[in-house]
């Protein structure tokens, strides 16, 4: 039931709402990680190339789906 209601949903939205989206959790992020310290030395200790392969593998299904055709 949860998973119809947001198939719906997302077929409401536009370009604009899921690039805005995007940038709504990107600016959560940012400020999780600057009120909580722990989480800012975490993000610090870790080494940034695993945050691109965490990327690449997140990104893999759109960019096949987008590129396929």
């Amino acid at each position: 039931m949860c998973l119809e209601y947001f198939n719906k949903a997302i077929k409401k939205m536009n370009v604009w709402d899921m690039g805005l989206t995007k940038l709504a959790v990107a600016a959560a992020t940012l400020f999780v990680i600057t009120i909580w310290p722990a989480a800012m030395t975490w993000v610090h200790s870790v080494n940034p190339w695993y945050f691109l392969v965490a990327m690449v593998i997140f990104a893999l299904k759109p960019w096949s789906r987008i590129f396929s055709k």
